[in-house]
């Protein structure tokens, strides 16, 4: 969560803001929305990068949930948007839900945006969309801007299959319990970081997971936006003669696919080694080689044995 102060508010994010403004190329048509939660996606970086729905849809709510209120007085005000804000942010979820919930029981209509990106994606909404499905009440979804997507598609790397998993653990030990939970995804893997601890991010990256291809996205859709590529051990060394700033995304390629062990091919394995080893260190050396459960292969072995 941002401070109160608004030197936090990037002043890239001012500029567009006042260029937006000026051009003045949009006009809102202000209409009568359904009741509803509206999950509203907002800019990463870029004010253009806002759908004419989400104008709209700003524009015409009842009321307008912010994770920081300022930095949505910015983007509202680009645009000429008079609206009702309110804050809505991990500290006051408890004294606000039930105000907002009313609301919408009322028929009243609440669009809610976070700091940056898609709401709920590694912020506070999901608690308020959870209450709201509980409730019966109308829940729809306004797509647009996601630093995970921008990220994902800039990197280069399989966008096949993906997990986003938020911010690893601030600390060694921890971060490293972490991303041996997913080694073996196969998929790429996204995470959010910051600037000053992607070093040490990567290096745990590299212990647990390998020498993977890797990409920083950092500061997206910015005027500094910048990609880097490479190994993992490429980048470690590249950050640590430029360190970086600005906001980060770090995505990172899945495991090598591994040879398939088939029934047949365990056989073939276990054949040699049973004569030298006997069945029970057999076993164990071919569990670890295949990935396989070790109490799955020391049965195949026990009916080779009896055969």
């Amino acid at each position: 969560m941002p401070d109160n102060n608004t030197d936090s508010i990037s002043p890239d994010f001012i500029s567009h803001a006042r260029q937006a403004q000026s051009q003045n190329r949009l006009e809102i048509q202000s209409g009568k929305l359904d009741a509803g939660l509206y999950l509203v996606a907002t800019p990463i970086g870029n004010l253009r990068d806002i759908t004419l729905r989400a104008l709209d849809i700003l524009s015409s709510a009842d009321l307008v949930l912010a994770e920081d209120t300022r930095r949505a007085r910015i983007l509202l005000n680009a645009y000429s948007i008079k609206a009702s804000v309110s804050a809505y942010h991990d500290h006051n979820v408890a004294k606000k839900l039930p105000s907002v919930i009313k609301n919408l029981q009322d028929g009243k209509s609440v669009a809610l945006i976070s700091d940056a990106g898609t709401p709920l994606v590694n912020d506070p909404g999901y608690k308020l969309a959870r209450a709201c499905i509980a409730e019966n009440l109308p829940v729809f979804a306004a797509p647009g801007a996601s630093a995970v997507l921008a990220g994902l598609i800039s990197s280069g790397l399989s966008p096949a299959r993906f997990m986003f998993a938020g911010f690893l653990p601030p600390k060694s030990a921890a971060r490293q319990t972490a991303l041996r939970e997913v080694e073996a995804v196969p998929g790429t893997l996204i995470y959010f970081e910051t600037a000053k601890r992607v070093k040490a991010c990567l290096t745990d990256m590299q212990a647990v997971l390998g020498d993977r291809q890797v990409a920083i996205a950092r500061e997206l859709t910015k005027k500094y936006e910048e990609i880097l590529r490479g190994s993992i051990s490429e980048l470690i060394e590249r950050v640590g003669k430029t360190p970086l700033r600005g906001e980060i995304v770090v995505v990172i390629a899945p495991p090598e696919a591994q040879e398939k062990w088939d029934e047949d091919k365990i056989r073939t394995a276990l054949k040699p080694l049973i004569k030298t080893e006997g069945v029970k260190r057999a076993a164990a050396a071919i569990a670890e080689q295949s990935g396989h459960k070790k109490r799955d292969i020391y049965a195949v072995a026990l009916k080779m044995k009896d055969e």
